[in-house]
């Protein structure tokens, strides 16, 4: 290190923030967003000049892409071939270009998202449109700067004659900026144009009656005018695009989906593949097969149904669950003045036109110099004729030729670029049909002369020239619009029945949490009776449902959540089998219990509510269309007090009584109606008013005078009352008695609390389960009917040691 080094301190962070900020402008600038009055990236601009320069043009033989990639990557771009022929090979595809720049021949990648062939293979030149861009930038219209390595000069924007930005659109991230821009069709964008020359005021709102919206080369359906109008009039907007479908008919009663336009940017292997992956999986019943048709003849892509499917239902999935049909997010980001700009449709054609202006004034200034050197000349010649014997005695008598032109210039007042012009004269120019050609040329270059000045000093006839050459592009390049438009964006609704077969089964629940989902075949041929079903030793059946797969299971929980679980996501088994753990189906927490397990199949049943009753004697209804979800996670159901659980939940039209029933022997019977409709995650109210150290242990919907309620001690006692001796009472009260406990040293007890009641109206079969594991099976006949005080019988055996842990009622079929 020399002694003259010297080392300044920086920190790091200025140090980075200024190398970044650097690096920011330059990709920003010079190569992500495309310049709003060219529509071009730099890259594309450098290639499509480098193309012009070295004479590749549509009149010419295709060049190989390795040879433009070379010019361009040694005079303008340092940036590596790669980047340059990816940007040459967007700027050749029909599906990504509206109007393509570049004619290439040979492989330049497919829809498919095929790669193109390496550039020593595939050749390419100008495409016709692609030199409306180039035009006249020999005649100094825009601006030219020094290339990266100040040996040629490249143009920093392109004359384009007609509004590329918009027709062809544009995609590109750089830092801090990203841009999304559609194309548009070439008729209604000039169209645009012409109406904003005619009238500089016009509103976005009467723009769009001219660009109805995009129109994209592949096609396809855009939904939702809003998002246009949005877009349009702030730079950012949505819209969605919708693949162009047909249902066909075939013979047998079958029918087929037919898709002949995707979205714009959708690849359409990996849209057949998904769609071919939902029959595998059979996520959607009823589709046979998927078939690409597409050749020369276009796009087609071939869903194939089966016999009596729901071809509307099904394509309805497609288009929610596929890329059938997209969202596309305009960002009309675009560099403006040096900086990146966001832009409505008024500010894009705005500043397109100020483009147009320079570029046609710089033009037309450029046309009328040299015009003026061409009539200056003329003038001399016409002159020179007119005296030309004298012209040439004074030529003849010069010494050379430097003398014979500052003769001429003293003699005759020539300047001297016309005695230049004079003296490089040929002499069959000397011939009477040459001085009149000469006479007929001066006059009509003076009058482009006078065409041109009144251009460089009229707007309007400037503007004149402007439409005069949009509307020369339009008629000759311009296409029928491919997109079309709709003016709602259409809510797609899918039928659970296009997704799931209709079936009758059955589904069980243990009591340490089994899960299974069985064919009515399988029962059957397991012998058809609920006994037979497969659980582990010790557990039991605690729910069993007959349901068909299109319902729904709502799941209650202890603590107050809810999980809706679709029946056809139950997971399958045999009859026999045990099923799967529910923490396998749901999320349900470790410490929490499902207490009731209920079957939807439409939540929006007008009167129907959900009646939750907790330990504690809270009581809560709520309608039943509060629990309509698609989270699969859990939700509160109710709000649970600390240290109480919910124990009962019920499906309810609000017309029965509650009959509540404690631990402690108590009961209450009250009307349903008696208990508002509440919001969802609600507390409830009191049902009943229990002592300190009582609880619920059972909650029955009971109805007229008929029937018994039956009660089960924990100690195996049994007794049953009429409902008749049940009063209805007002809710919250402390309700009355319907058992009594035996006390006493010498008495043997009958229990110390119950375990559950029931609401019986004809015989029904009820198992105990006790604390040591064992089951004991009793009638509900065997209970003595008797008063509501009364100590009950002795049914149920039950050791000193042991207690009566639950009572559950026999679970029956009906086939």
């Amino acid at each position: 290190m020399s002694a003259t080094e010297q080392f300044l301190p920086a920190f790091l962070e200025e140090v980075v923030g200024d190398r970044f900020g650097r690096y920011s402008k330059y990709i920003i600038q010079d190569r992500a967003i495309p310049d709003v009055r060219d529509g071009l990236k730099p890259v594309q601009r450098r290639i499509l000049y480098a193309m012009y320069e070295s004479g590749n043009t549509p009149d010419k033989p295709y060049r190989k892409s390795a040879k433009t990639v070379g010019d361009v990557m040694g005079n303008y771009h340092p940036h590596g071939d790669a980047s340059i022929y990816d940007g040459m090979v967007r700027m050749a595809q029909p599906w990504k270009m509206a109007h393509t720049l570049i004619d290439g021949h040979g492989n330049w990648g497919s829809l498919d998202d095929d790669p193109p062939a390496a550039m020593r293979y595939t050749e390419a030149r100008l495409s016709e449109i692609a030199l409306e861009l180039l035009r006249d930038i020999d005649k100094r219209t825009v601006q030219f700067r020094d290339n990266f390595d100040n040996t040629a000069k490249e143009p920093s924007v392109l004359p384009s004659r007609y509004p590329n930005l918009l027709v062809n659109g544009v995609s590109g991230i750089s830092a801090g900026f990203a841009t999304e821009i559609p194309p548009h069709n070439l008729r209604e964008v000039i169209d645009a144009c012409v109406a904003m020359i005619d009238r500089p005021d016009i509103t976005v709102e009467e723009l769009m009656d001219i660009v109805r919206g995009p129109d994209f080369p592949t096609g396809g359906i855009i939904m939702g005018e809003e998002g246009i109008r949005e877009a349009y009039r702030t730079g950012k907007g949505r819209i969605y695009i919708r693949a162009r479908t047909a249902i066909e008919d075939l013979r047998g009663g079958k029918q087929q989906i037919v898709i002949t336009e995707i979205p714009y940017q959708v690849v359409k292997v990996k849209l057949v593949t998904a769609i071919e992956q939902i029959r595998l999986d059979r996520k959607v019943e009823g589709i046979a097969e998927v078939r690409d048709e597409s050749g020369r003849d276009g796009l087609r892509i071939v869903v194939e149904l089966k016999k009596d499917a729901d071809a509307q239902g099904i394509l309805a999935y497609l288009l929610k669950k596929t890329d059938l049909q997209v969202a596309y997010n305009f960002n009309m980001v675009a560099i403006v003045n040096k900086a990146p700009q966001q832009l409505g449709l008024r500010g894009l054609l705005e500043a397109y036109l100020d483009h147009q202006r320079e570029v046609v004034r710089n033009r037309s200034q450029y046309e009328l110099d040299k015009a003026q050197d061409r009539a200056h000349v003329l003038e001399g010649l016409v002159k020179a004729l007119n005296v030309l014997d004298e012209v040439i005695a004074v030529i003849k008598a010069s010494k050379n030729r430097q003398d014979a032109q500052n003769n001429l210039v003293a003699r005759f007042g020539f300047t001297e670029r016309q005695a230049d012009a004079i003296l490089v004269l040929q002499l069959y120019r000397l011939t009477n049909l040459e001085i009149t050609a000469l006479e007929k040329e001066l006059a009509d270059v003076n009058k482009t002369i006078a065409y041109l000045e009144g251009i460089l000093a009229s707007e309007k006839k400037l503007l004149g020239v402007i439409k005069k050459e949009l509307l020369e592009i339009r008629d000759k390049f311009g296409i029928d619009r491919r997109s079309d438009i709709q003016g709602e964006v259409e809510e797609l609704k899918v039928n659970l029945e296009v997704m799931v077969t209709a079936e009758d089964v059955i589904v069980t629940l243990s009591n340490d949490g089994y899960i299974k989902r069985t064919s009515m075949l399988s029962y059957t041929r397991s012998g058809g009776e609920v006994g037979s079903a497969g659980v582990k030793e010790g557990d039991y059946i605690r729910t069993l449902l007959q349901v068909n797969t299109l319902d729904n299971l709502l799941l209650f929980t202890q603590k107050g959540q809810y999980f809706l679980l679709p029946v056809h996501q139950v997971p399958e088994y045999k009859w026999k089998e045990n099923g799967t753990a529910l923490v396998n189906v749901v999320p349900a927490a470790k410490d929490d219990v499902i207490v009731s397990v209920l079957p939807v199949r439409e939540f929006d049943q007008p009167g129907k509510s959900l009646v939750f009753v907790t330990r504690k004697g809270q009581v809560k209804r709520t309608e039943l269309k509060e629990y309509a979800t698609t989270r699969s996670t859990a939700i509160t159901a109710v709000k649970v007090a600390e240290g109480d659980e919910v124990v009962r939940v019920q499906l309810s039209d609000g017309m029965k009584e509650i009959l509540l029933v404690s631990k402690q022997g108590m009961s209450i019977r009250f009307s349903e109606s008696e208990v508002n409709p509440m919001g969802r995650s609600a507390g409830g109210v009191r049902g009943m008013q229990l002592k300190e150290d009582d609880e619920i242990v059972s909650a029955e919907w009971v109805e007229g005078d008929e029937g018994e309620i039956l009660v089960v001690s924990d100690k195996g006692y049994v007794k049953s009352s009429l409902l008749l001796d049940y009063p209805v009472q007002g809710r919250g009260g402390k309700g009355v008695a319907t058992f009594e406990f035996k006390e006493g040293k010498r008495v043997k007890s009958n229990g110390s609390g119950l375990v559950r009641a029931f609401f019986v109206k004809q015989t029904v079969t009820l198992t105990a389960c006790l604390s040591d594991g064992s089951f004991v099976t009793f009638d509900s006949d065997q209970a003595p009917i008797e008063d509501r005080r009364s100590v009950g019988k002795a049914i149920v055996p039950v050791a000193k040691e042991e207690s009566v842990r639950e009572v559950i009622r026999a679970i029956s079929l009906e086939l």
